[in-house]
């Protein structure tokens, strides 16, 4: 077998089959197979798409590049979650403490934000002490000891993805749907999951800016877990605006514990619960997704979800004074409300302005390995839909620079737009 036929096949609209494509993965994994043949095979791939069973065939041989989990020993059935990114998106933060303080383990392996695509291990890390490099061992034992893991990916999952995406963003293949599902089905695959609730973002501030790429992403992915044995959920739901109103990584936690204590904003409690109702459902824990809905609800009454998160946060090395004190984190020097321009209602606030703004700022990385601020972000006050007035409050800039702040206010002011008609509201998800 030689990569360069499996190149050709795809090249010319052919069918792969699994032996090759477990071939062409382990030859790339350990360096068999050059950069330079594996970015032809990308480039074909997305030029002529990949069928159901071979897009499984890559998701699985993937996974099984390295390190795969298996939790059914220590929890039995495990169900997780995943995102694919936008801003203000910090649901896992308020999602995983809800699943499991209703009984559910929850055991996400979770990433770093690079672009506007806010990371949940950088929110994270506004809590002094939080450790996100768990080792497998730990992994596991803190799993069977309470319930929840939230740590960063091991180096042994999946390092043939890895490989991939670093190959993909500097040959511009990284909008190739085939690649986009295995990577992200391979790593929950590998790190143990049984069930997945995929959350899949469509509009300015996500990858898939339409409904039907969106819609042709969670398909994908579906086809993925049919093949391969697990059950998927997905959903498709809005990033169009930023999700909640902060922006930016302390401020994001404080928006998740306001919401774990039953406040913050109203469309992500909204998109908490639902999630939190769909993890329940397709873990056993609910009959449906209206009994899901009000275990979730119960659980933030009673304060099971909070003693929850703090007991995640304890259990990883993080400063829990900050959790029960979040006036304790990081603030920016620099913290100014801008106003309305002009009364009327809001038509559009282009979430992709406001999160690479909010990287200018210094909330997000350009590049890996960039520093991140986590005191810097925005507070946006209002949603597409709301009547606003002349002179009320529309954005607060959180800053350290002061020499960056006008562009970044020009940019969100700009990012939101005011009709003189009355606007509907978006809808939190599609379908």
């Amino acid at each position: 077998m030689r990569a360069v036929d499996i190149i050709i096949r795809k090249r010319d609209k052919g069918e792969l089959t699994r032996e090759e494509i477990r071939y062409f993965v382990k030859g790339f994994t350990v360096g068999d197979i050059p950069d330079y043949q594996v970015s032809a095979w990308a480039m074909a791939i997305l030029l002529n798409g990949m069928t159901a069973q071979e897009v499984t065939d890559l998701t699985l041989a993937m996974a099984e590049s390295g390190e795969t989990l298996d939790l059914s020993g220590i929890v039995g059935y495990v169900v997780d979650k995943h995102s694919t990114g936008g801003v203000g998106d910090k649901t896992s933060l308020l999602v995983l403490p809800i699943v499991a303080a209703c009984g559910l383990p929850v055991a996400k392996m979770s990433g770093r934000g690079l672009g506007f695509t806010g990371g949940t291990l950088d929110k994270l890390e506004s809590i002094p002490g939080y450790r996100v490099d768990l080792s497998t061992a730990e992994f596991e034992s803190q799993l069977k000891e309470i319930g929840i893991v939230l740590t960063g990916q091991s180096k042994d999952l999946a390092p043939a993805d890895a490989k991939l995406y670093a190959l993909r963003d500097v040959t511009g293949t990284v909008p190739c749907i085939p690649l986009i599902a295995s990577s992200i089905m391979c790593k929950k695959i590998a790190s143990g999951a049984h069930a997945m609730v995929l959350d899949v973002k469509m509009g300015y501030g996500a990858f898939m800016q339409t409904l039907e790429s969106a819609r042709q992403l969670a398909e994908t992915m579906i086809s993925i877990g049919e093949l391969a044995g697990r059950e998927v959920v997905t959903i498709i739901s809005d990033m169009n605006q930023p999700l909640g109103e902060a922006v930016g990584n302390a401020l994001e936690v404080r928006e998740a514990i306001d919401a774990l204590h039953g406040g913050g904003p109203a469309d992500f409690r909204e998109h908490g619960l639902r999630m939190s109702a769909e993890m329940l459902a397709l873990g056993k824990k609910a009959k449906d997704l209206a009994e899901g809905r009000a275990l979730a609800k119960k659980v933030i009454a009673d304060g099971r979800a909070f003693a929850k998160f703090r007991q995640l946060i304890r259990a990883q090395a993080g400063d829990v004074s900050y959790v029960d004190d979040p006036d304790k984190m990081a603030k920016a020097s620099l913290v100014e409300v801008v106003p309305a321009p002009k009364s009327g209602w809001i038509q559009k606030i282009h979430a992709g302005e406001v999160g690479e703004a909010a990287v200018t700022l210094g909330a997000g990385r350009a590049r890996k390995g960039d520093p991140v601020d986590h005191a810097v972000g925005f507070m946006i006050h209002h949603k597409v839909g709301d009547r606003v007035e002349a002179g009320q409050p529309l954005f607060t800039i959180h800053a350290n620079n002061a020499a960056i702040q006008p562009e970044v206010q020009a940019r969100v002011a700009a990012a939101h737009v005011i009709s003189d008609a009355p606007v509907s509201p978006l809808p939190l998800f599609y379908e």
